[in-house]
Order: C-alpha cells, then sequence, then structure tokens
C-alpha cells in the first residue's frame, strides 16, 4: 500500500506546498492553504503513437464549423452563445435552492438526445419525483444513476453512450485514485481533470452543477473554473421569482448574455420580456421611484430603482443598495453634493432595484441619482419618463452603447420620454414615437425632470 502524503493546497489557485505558508508565492492569497492527505496516484490513460499532438503551422490547420445543441431553452442558449458545444464542460453554480439542479433536469427532459444525469446528493426516487413536477417531453431519453465514482462514470457512459452528461454536483464526486474526502481541493481538481479527458476524448458535452461558498464564489479551487470551458452564474433571491444566469466565462460566445427565468411550482419558465414584469408595480404617486433603461448583454431592460432618503438617526449615515453597486452609490452621492449642490452627507440612502435583480450596467446612473433627489424632496417624477445615462465625476453625462435598443424598448413600453446623453454616437431619433430629451450634465437633467 503506498504511503500517504500530506500536502498543502491553495483554496485560490491549486498550488501545492510541502508546509503551510501565509501567502501563496502562486496568487498572492493569504491563508488560503489547507492541508490535504491523499495518495499520490493519478488516474493512468493510455496514449498511442498515433494520438500525440504534434507542432502544425496554423495555416494547416482545417477549423470546422462547430454545430451546437439546441436546449430546447432559448435563455440558456442566449447565454451559452447559441447552444451547447460537443466536448465543452458548463459549469453552473449558484445558492442552495437558486434552481440549478430543476435547470439541469428541465434541460435533461426536454432535450431531444440521449441524456445520463449522474446525481451524487439525490436518490433516483427523489429525482423521479421532481421530474414529475416538470413538464416534459423526453424522459425515455433520460438515463439516471445515483452514485459519486467518478472511475464507475466512464463505465456508465460506455453502455448507454449518452450525448450529454450532467454531474449534480462536482463538490460530491470522488475518484479512488485521491485519498481524501469528497468536496476536498484535491478531490474535485483530479475529479474535473478526469472529466475533462473524457470530454474531449468522446467528444462529448458534460454540464456540471457547482456550490458557492459564503463570499458567493464558486467552493472549491480556483483552478476549476480555469479548466472547464463555460461558467454560468446563477443569481436571485429566494424571496422573489425571478432567477438570472449570467455568463461569467464562455469560450464559445460573449459573457455579456443574461437568462432570466421565473421560478414557479412546474419548474423555471422563460421570461422574454422582463421590463413588462419588472414594471408591474410601477406607481406615478410614489416619490424617490424613477426608469432606468439598462442593458444586459445585447438585451434592452427596463427596471425599476426606488430611493430613500432620511435624516440619519446616528451619527454616521448608512448607504445600503440592493441590487446596485454601494460604492458606486458613495460616488453618486458625492458627485451630488459636489457638482449639484445637494447637502446628502446627512442622510441616510438606501437604493433598491425591484424585483431581486442585480444590474451592472453603469447606464443607470442618471436614473439612481433622480430617485435619491426624488426622495429627498419628496416630489415624484413624472409619470411616463424614464432615462439613461453614466454620470462622471465632474458631474457630465456621459454616453453609453447601444442607444437605439434603449429608446426603442422605452417606446415599445408606451413611455412618452427618455432622457438620454447628449453626445450619443446615434442620431437618428425622429424615427422612434417617443420624446428625446438629450442632456449633457447632471444640473440639466435634474432642471428638466424637478422644474
Amino acid at each position: 500500500m503506498a504511503k500517504l502524503k500530506t500536502v498543502y493546497l491553495c483554496s485560490e489557485c491549486g498550488a501545492d506546498s510541502p508546509k503551510w505558508v501565509g501567502k501563496c508565492p502562486q496568487c498572492g492569497a493569504w491563508n488560503s492553504y489547507i492541508e490535504e492527505k491523499f495518495e499520490k496516484t493519478s488516474a493512468t490513460f493510455t496514449t498511442t503513437a498515433s494520438t500525440i499532438a504534434r507542432p502544425t503551422p496554423i495555416t494547416d490547420i482545417v477549423a470546422n464549423a462547430v454545430i451546437r445543441i439546441q436546449t430546447n431553452n432559448g435563455e440558456l442558449d442566449r447565454v451559452l452563445g447559441g447552444g451547447i458545444v460537443p466536448g465543452a464542460i458548463i459549469l453552473i453554480g449558484g445558492e442552495p435552492g437558486i434552481g440549478k439542479s430543476t435547470l439541469a433536469l428541465q434541460v435533461a427532459l426536454n432535450l431531444d438526445k440521449k441524456i445520463l444525469y449522474v446525481s451524487g446528493e439525490e436518490s433516483a426516487q427523489q429525482i423521479k419525483l421532481r421530474a414529475e413536477r416538470i413538464k416534459s417531453t423526453n424522459q425515455h431519453n433520460c438515463f439516471v444513476v445515483s452514485d459519486t465514482s467518478i472511475d464507475r462514470l466512464r463505465n456508465n457512459i460506455l453502455s448507454v453512450k449518452p450525448d450529454i452528461v450532467v454531474i449534480d454536483s462536482i463538490q460530491t464526486m470522488e475518484t479512488d485514485h485521491i485519498d481524501s474526502t469528497p468536496g476536498s481541493i484535491s478531490q474535485i481538481r483530479e475529479c474535473t481533470a478526469i472529466l475533462m479527458r473524457i470530454a474531449k476524448e468522446e467528444n462529448l458535452p458534460i454540464i456540471l452543477i457547482g456550490h458557492i461558498n459564503k463570499d458567493g464564489q464558486l467552493a472549491g479551487p480556483k483552478v476549476l473554473e480555469h479548466m472547464v470551458d463555460v461558467v454560468l452564474q446563477f443569481e436571485g433571491d429566494n424571496n422573489h421569482q425571478y432567477r438570472i444566469l449570467r455568463g461569467i466565462k464562455n469560450r464559445f460566445g460573449s459573457t455579456n448574455e443574461i437568462g432570466i427565468f421565473e421560478m414557479l411550482g412546474d419548474g423555471l419558465r422563460e421570461v422574454t420580456n422582463p421590463s413588462e414584469l419588472l414594471l408591474s408595480e410601477y406607481s406615478q404617486n410614489l416619490s424617490g421611484v424613477s426608469i432606468a433603461g439598462a442593458m444586459e448583454g445585447m438585451r434592452p431592460l427596463l427596471v425599476e430603482i426606488q430611493a430613500l432618503t432620511s435624516t440619519a438617526a446616528y451619527g454616521t449615515p448608512q448607504r445600503s443598495a440592493t441590487g446596485f453597486d454601494a460604492r458606486r452609490l458613495n460616488m453618486l452621492l458625492a458627485v451630488l453634493e459636489k457638482r449639484a449642490g445637494f447637502k446628502l452627507a446627512t442622510k441616510d440612502v438606501f437604493i433598491n432595484i425591484a424585483g431581486g435583480i442585480r444590474v451592472v450596467d453603469p447606464a443607470i446612473d442618471l436614473s439612481v441619482a433622480a430617485s435619491v433627489l426624488s426622495s429627498n424632496a419628496d416630489i415624484p417624477i413624472t409619470h411616463g419618463i424614464c432615462m439613461t445615462g453614466e454620470i462622471g465625476l465632474s458631474g457630465e453625462i456621459r454616453p453609453v452603447n447601444r442607444i437605439e435598443q434603449r429608446i426603442s424598448e422605452a417606446t415599445k413600453l408606451g413611455f412618452k420620454h427618455i432622457i438620454i446623453p447628449k453626445y450619443s454616437r446615434y442620431s437618428d431619433f425622429k424615427k422612434f414615437n417617443i420624446n428625446v430629451i438629450q442632456v449633457a450634465r447632471l444640473d440639466e437633467a435634474v432642471r428638466t425632470l424637478f422644474t
């Protein structure tokens, strides 16, 4: 029997060291080394002389057209860049109960392909109960096995010969070549390496479901994200029904796309027009409410920005943001005080984006500032106005991308006015049935809204 070896592995980059060190010499992370004990062996894969890779001039390489596998889920296909690429490894991460397993099972049950669903967390009976709640069309082609051994997975693949493999979850998988507990850094790294070899050798797409830690990052070594081809993050609040699937990494497409779903009793429903749902409770009689024209990838999205300002009850005013970057909120408040003359240093300011979604588009800056001022003065913003624009440190309204799509979305939803940056590159606004108001500075936008 081989002797167990003790090493220390960095949880951020996967680097190993014979002893514990405070700072990782590879990635610079502090206190990231974790002790692991395992048998120093690895899975063996025979390589013949005919399969050895040799250097080839790039002019002699033939690039074949990639035929993607459609998932029959428009939102998922949008985030993936058009579908699943054969041989790709897709990692879906998210908080517990957010809907990762439901999404993967829906894809398996509605795809006209042979699917092998490997579950290390639930029994086959539990998966069957969940499948009965989901509206499906392909249950006879979905094969389920409840197993945690990666070494037996290859035999199951050879017997079933699936078109797609789903593994729920990578943290529960283990291999006999590593003598450590499932979910450890060494197990996750070795299991992912074995799956990567299987995917590339068999040209078989594999969908992995991964957990996240308390910091919201994917659990396991950071090298896990570098090994896979696609990383998707499932976001949302369990208190709201909306879920956002955001691309973090995609070797076969853009990472600027998002998919929006609604969690229902029979599974996840695609939201094809999220603006109407997010604005369904929009009221014209409330102060501190404004509508922002945002972009998530290629999709225009109108969201409701809610703000509340009040006199600070304690010495230090509070700054809180839900769905918006709190540091950017502090910057906007400083610009409002320095460039527009509004005294907010003694005010508590709370920002919320309705619907439980998170928006990272800086074009909602103008709407956030307008909501804060509306709540501070207790003056509602005129109904039928939406706005888009990034605010600079000198108080200028900076141009934003895809202004035509933002205006078109506002027109489609019945808005009468839209405030945009003055120096936008697009100039043919007359074709839209909406009053386009162009402003160059923050004080101009304030006078337009509140005078």
